[in-house]
């Protein structure tokens, strides 16, 4: 089977997650904010948005940690939207906290109260009634009942993993699964209608967005959160031992950036299951993930080859083993039911030789992260004079990443001049518009830049610190910042490189 994605248009794009967009109600969402943001990026030439993971956040916060492989985001169900439909009061959503910065997410007071603004639209729609509504849910088969159940069943116990809940539905027992549907059947019926407004908006957008001449880059990660939905109906498909404890876990091996490498926890797959099943969870997931985004960025590419398996009782990443991935035989499963929809490769990490051949062979552009190439060192493959084939996705950082501010400010003076003397600046003031240029210029198909770097931002307002919990994710644009920058700079840029 030959099925191969085609390279990406030539073009620049811009980093910008659904949360840190401005407004209203304590974070980013899908309303008027985000329609001018794709205006702002369309008259900056730009032809790609990328966000991070849409879906439902749990513990930490991370979009990468979700409660769901399929679900949207309620946080990001715009509230003014719902006022416009008669769902919703502007004084009930004033009277409700959701945190007094504009520059950060307090997720306390948005966890608190969304949900009850939330909740007062639900008990006032008629949604049950519309046939978008009875296909949305046809459409969504696989997941939505399950998905709903689970959230239904969770706040039940006071938000806690299923993994705490009463011994009969943690186990999924049939009497237990019958008596709790008819308990929480109204709060069911609630997680629906969520799911329902979230992707009502969101295709609301994405009409919007595609009109622009922009495209959705979206981001999966490649594995899923020990408390979501999936793994709990889906136990049979992750490495788990009779009492639904983990038996391995995913993560990475020691590298030059952690003595201890990075133990993320997650549950692992066991591939052979799932292919023996015609690996129908990943189809179904890529083909909602494809119906969201025009392409799709995989998140740790380099684990469907080969992955880092930890024993879940291991309190670091050290004592891992490397195992077998499908590889290719995943990827000839997924791409017939993914349309159109593009593929980026995040293969950032120990790329070994059988990751770039399956990558090479599937003709998906891979990244390029110009940080990593800041010892200036000439050899370094993230210079961009080393990037060898234009099938790339190059930037200057992503959001696990600091600023280039931040970055900048943080060099010692001869490894500062090093970088001036690459980027041929001669001072430090003018060298990240530089940096920028060089990446706009670069061979690479897609260059992407950081909202923040756009903005000269230092890294209090990084993204994610990798390993840290309690400060990421929590960035916000303002709406004077993002009215600062200089469309007119950019699209000259865009139109000099040909993006």
């Amino acid at each position: 089977m030959g099925v191969t994605k085609a390279n990406l248009e030539r073009g620049a794009g811009i980093l910008m997650p659904v949360s840190a967009l401005p407004g209203p109600y304590g974070i980013g969402t899908l309303g008027k904010s985000a329609y001018e943001f794709a205006d702002f990026a369309a008259e900056s030439g730009y032809r790609y948005w990328q966000v991070l993971p849409v879906g439902p956040t749990s513990f930490g916060d991370s979009p990468y940690q979700s409660f769901s492989a399929f679900a949207g985001n309620p946080y990001f169900i715009d509230l003014e939207y719902l006022m416009e439909e008669g769902l919703l009061l502007k004084e009930e959503a004033d009277a409700l906290d959701f945190g007094s910065d504009e520059t950060d997410i307090d997720y306390a007071a948005v966890f608190h109260n969304r949900f009850q603004a939330l909740r007062m639209a639900f008990s006032r729609s008629g949604h049950k009634r519309n046939k978008e509504y009875k296909d949305f849910l046809g459409a969504n088969a696989f997941w939505i009942d399950d998905y709903s159940f689970y959230m239904a069943v969770k706040f039940h116990f006071e938000n806690r993993s299923w993994q705490e809940w009463d011994e009969d539905i943690k186990y999924r027992r049939k009497e237990a699964v019958k008596k709790y549907r008819e308990l929480l059947a109204e709060d069911i019926d609630f997680w629906k209608f969520c799911q329902f407004k979230f992707r009502e908006q969101w295709n609301r957008l994405k009409s919007y967005v595609n009109e622009k001449g922009l495209k959705f880059i979206g981001d999966i990660p490649l594995y899923v959160a020990m408390d979501s939905s999936d793994v709990w109906v889906h136990r049979d498909l992750f490495e788990l031992d009779e009492d639904c404890e983990p038996v391995h876990i995913a993560g990475v091996p020691p590298d030059a950036f952690s003595d201890d490498g990075q133990r993320w926890g997650n549950p692992l797959y066991r591939w052979d299951v799932m292919e023996e099943q015609d690996f129908e969870w990943w189809c179904e997931r890529m083909k909602a993930n494809a119906s969201l985004y025009d392409v799709i960025r995989i998140d740790h590419f380099i684990g469907i080859v080969n992955y880092w398996s930890i024993a879940a009782d291991c309190p670091t990443a050290i004592d891992g083993e490397w195992k077998k991935g499908p590889g290719e035989k995943l990827m000839r499963a997924i791409l017939p039911v993914i349309g159109d929809a593009g593929i980026i490769a995040e293969d950032l990490g120990v790329l070994t030789k059988p990751v770039k051949d399956l990558i090479r062979k599937l003709g998906f552009p891979g990244m390029k992260i110009i940080e990593f190439g800041l010892d200036c060192a000439p050899d370094n493959d993230y210079l961009p004079h080393n990037y060898s084939t234009s099938n790339t996705v190059a930037y200057i950082g992503t959001h696990d990443n600091e600023t280039l501010a931040g970055f900048l400010n943080g060099c010692k003076r001869a490894q500062l001049a090093k970088i001036k003397a690459y980027f041929g600046a001669r001072t430090a003031k003018d060298l990240a518009d530089k940096i920028i240029r060089s990446l706009f210029a670069c061979v690479a198909d897609v260059a992407i830049v950081q909202t923040q770097d756009l903005l000269g931002l230092d890294n209090a307002a990084r993204t994610n610190l990798p390993s840290t919990v309690g400060q990421n994710w929590r960035w916000r644009a303002t709406k004077e910042q993002l009215s600062g920058i200089d469309t007119a700079y950019y699209r000259e840029l865009c139109r000099m490189y040909n993006r």
